[in-house]
């Protein structure tokens, strides 16, 4: 896995190639987290990419992903392993008559009978792989102490079986939207990463590096709302993936900038609750920005300096 993530750069560059924009701070966290071989605990609220980023990252080094989304209920043998007591039944029935309950046992308590759950499914692949434990918040705190053993040692205790160890240490991205605090025990095996939502050069980016045919002007004035409307005290703000939706549905609209007809057409796609969308409305004149008449070429030479101010690889296909 070092091979691909051997340095900060090098982590922003393949996240690019992904699609996914990275700043110093979370490259630089990345590469700490596969060089020291820990889990990363990506916090932030709902929508900035924290998902996006355990999918960007499998095929930045040409991985699979093991996914494990996390739930009130979930258990040890939902997230880890479970024996086939189907099969280990039929074996039993199918067996030849002679044969001891102690040679039974030991028959059907090995691999053959063992149903890997998504972290045992990572432990076990013949190749690293990526394994994303989403939304931990929501499940139950003793999920917690099911996955200690796991992410300290890479290793799970089964004890009809013994002990199996990861044959590859797989890179792990646990996320939280920050519902509910953790233990400190977990938090010490992990590396912290809190993602906020974008500013505006950058949110604009993203808009401009996902949607090529979006003029300097729109995406402009789209990132510009939307660091209005995150201020406003909303039931659910907007996040990256309903800002690059609400910004393709202008352009499907030959949208060339934004005013109330069409921001009040269009705003369903943005919010989620219909009360949001009322507040909105009540606000729309003073949320919607000037249309800026600067040329293409001056904004995107605005835009490149930011991208090197904050450390951003400035290789985007505007």
């Amino acid at each position: 896995m070092l091979n691909y993530l051997d340095s900060p750069d090098k982590v922003s560059r393949l996240l690019l190639k992904q699609n996914y924009l990275a700043d110093r701070k979370l490259a630089m966290t990345v590469f700490l987290a596969a060089r020291m071989k820990k889990p990363l605990l990506v916090e932030g609220p709902s929508g900035v990419g924290k998902t996006y980023l355990a999918r960007a990252l499998a095929g930045a080094i040409n991985s699979g992903l093991v996914r494990l989304q996390c739930y009130p209920g979930l258990d040890e043998s939902k997230s880890l392993y479970e024996w086939n007591y189907q099969k280990q039944l039929l074996f039993l029935q199918t067996a030849r008559e002679g044969i001891s309950w102690s040679e039974a046992q030991k028959d059907i308590y090995s691999e053959e009978f063992l149903l890997a759950r998504p972290v045992l499914k990572a432990f076990m692949s013949p190749e690293p792989m990526v394994l994303l434990i989403d939304e931990i918040d929501k499940s139950d705190e003793e999920l917690e102490s099911f996955l200690l053993e796991a992410l300290s040692e890479f290793q799970i205790s089964i004890p009809e079986l013994g002990t199996i160890k990861s044959r590859h240490i797989p890179m792990v991205i646990i996320t939280s939207n920050s519902a509910r605090d953790f233990s400190d025990a977990l938090k010490r095996r992990c590396l912290h990463l809190y993602i906020p939502y974008p500013d505006r050069e950058k949110e604009e980016a993203i808009i401009r590096m996902h949607l090529g045919g979006i003029s300097q002007a729109l995406s402009g004035q789209v990132a510009e709302f939307l660091s209005r409307v995150r201020k406003m005290a909303l039931r659910k703000l907007p996040g990256i993936s309903e800002a690059t939706d609400w910004a393709r549905a202008l352009l499907a609209l030959g949208a060339t900038g934004l005013d109330r007809e069409t921001v009040q057409c269009t705003i369903n796609v943005l919010l989620k609750y219909e009360e949001d969308v009322a507040s909105l409305e009540a606000r729309i004149e003073e949320l919607i920005p000037i249309i800026d008449q600067r040329s293409d070429e001056a904004l995107k030479g605005e835009v490149s300096s930011a991208e090197k101010k904050r450390g951003i690889p400035a290789r985007f296909d505007f």
